[in-house]
């Protein structure tokens, strides 16, 4: 979201947006993908996991700490409230007060203290080659290693979203080589962090830019962690267009966050329930724009009315009690003692929901079911890598678990050998 002033659509770019969902992504399909070290919040297989390789599918809520950092408490409350991540706005200095790297550490330990995951943002890139007073990914680069000490040893805590809607509509083509340039920049300096990466034209990538790029911008960064995230405003008022863009990304391997969104905005009324429907039945995250404090004629983008968690809005009760929102949705990272184990349903570490009925929703014995109108997976069945090892499933690594555990090892070294192939001793060194 930028402030003050809300999205605006080109003429082009609102007729582009009609034909959005028929276009093919240039990239096609991404194979042999390298996996990222597992180390912290990373990117696996095209989803994002944890540390332990627990799929992470973020239900969260954008605060806007850079333009009221008296409201120490709104993480806190947000946390209160069910969500699992916060995604807070920063200022580098170029156009916002820079944010220290001691209030970072203060906001990454409010984080912690209440258990969700930071996502930390540069908001001063917002609309970039449009709105003469935004910055650059160079710079916002430039911001994140100069703050470098206070996010060392935070990756189990922290993804790094490198600049806010880094292009507007002038230029925006610019966006992939700028935003390889910034991941290099970044890794280069040994940032190890999962980092995010906005789409151009105030985020909401009309012009496909992002969607056709993701897979070379993702190969280009070195550590292959690198989350995309779309904003979703008018350009999404229709389902169609919410579906396709999602499973371009999805369906090429590739992870993808709905970063920002509203139930309503000047440029056009978003598809909110589209929005969230699709994210779920896909274990795709979203993080809505913003609990408070908005202003500029977009006041009806707060959630809570005055920074009272007490006060709900009607976007913010849609939010956070409605179908396939924050209460019914969200999961506690496992860094903090959260996750599931499938019996009462919750998301597999492939990121799609495990049946709650299990097996009974299985007919064909393949792992997945159908339920709720999605698919879901059935707990420690063939496509739970979740599963206790018992009946198979599917190791973070990609192998098959061993049904025999270790007597498939007998040198010991955690693989094993049974149905012709390969598979893994769940527990043992080779299991991550």
């Amino acid at each position: 979201m930028r402030k003050p002033r809300s999205t605006l659509l080109t003429t082009a770019g609102a007729a582009f947006a009609a034909v959005l969902g028929l276009l093919l992504s240039l990239a096609g399909p991404f194979v042999g993908r390298a996996e990222a070290a597992a180390a912290g919040i990373h990117v696996s297989d095209g989803r994002v996991v944890e540390g332990d390789g627990s799929a992470f599918v973020m239900r969260g809520v954008n605060h806007a700490y850079t333009w009221y950092p008296e409201q120490t408490g709104s993480i806190a409350d947000i946390a209160a409230k069910g969500a699992n991540t916060v995604r807070v706005v920063l200022g580098s200095g170029g156009r916002w007060t820079k944010t220290s790297a001691s209030e970072v550490s203060t906001l990454i330990g409010q984080c912690k203290a209440n258990k969700v995951i930071c996502v930390l943002e540069v908001h001063d890139t917002t609309g970039y080659g449009e709105d003469g007073a935004a910055t650059s990914l160079d710079q916002a680069a430039d911001y994140w290693i100069s703050v470098k000490s206070a996010l060392e040893g935070q990756e189990d805590y922290v993804v790094v979203n490198i600049g806010n809607e880094p292009f507007g509509n002038t230029n925006y083509t610019a966006w992939t080589d700028a935003t390889k340039a910034a991941i290099a920049k970044l890794r280069g300096a040994g940032i190890g962090h999962a980092l995010m990466v906005d789409a151009p034209n105030w985020g909401q990538d009309w012009s496909g830019t992002m969607r056709n790029n993701a897979a070379s911008v993702f190969a280009s960064d070195p550590d292959r962690n690198t989350i995309f995230s779309i904003h979703m405003y008018g350009v999404y008022d229709t389902a169609t267009e919410v579906r396709d863009y999602l499973n371009a990304f999805v369906g090429n391997g590739l992870p993808i966050v709905v970063g920002e969104f509203g139930d309503q905005h000047s440029d056009g009324n978003p598809d909110e329930d589209a929005i969230m429907a699709t994210a779920q039945s896909l274990g795709v995250g979203y993080i809505g724009w913003s609990w408070s404090g908005n202003g500029s004629g977009v006041e009806y983008l707060d959630m809570v009315n005055g920074f009272d968690p007490n006060s709900l809005t009607s976007w913010g009760d849609r939010f956070f009690n409605g179908s396939n929102g924050i209460v019914e949705t969200s999961e506690t990272a496992t860094v903090y003692g959260g996750g599931d184990d499938g019996s009462t349903g919750g998301t597999a570490p492939n990121g799609y929901p495990y049946c709650v009925n299990g097996s009974a929703s299985d007919p064909d014995g393949d792992g997945w079911g159908w339920e709720n109108d999605r698919s879901c997976v059935v707990p420690g069945g063939a496509a739970d890598s979740g599963g206790d090892g018992s009946t198979g499933g599917t190791a973070p690594n990609g192998y098959p678990y061993c049904v025999n555990g270790s007597a498939s090892d007998p040198d010991g070294d955690g693989w094993g050998w049974e149905n012709s192939r390969s598979c893994v001793v769940r527990g043992s060194a080779a299991d991550r």
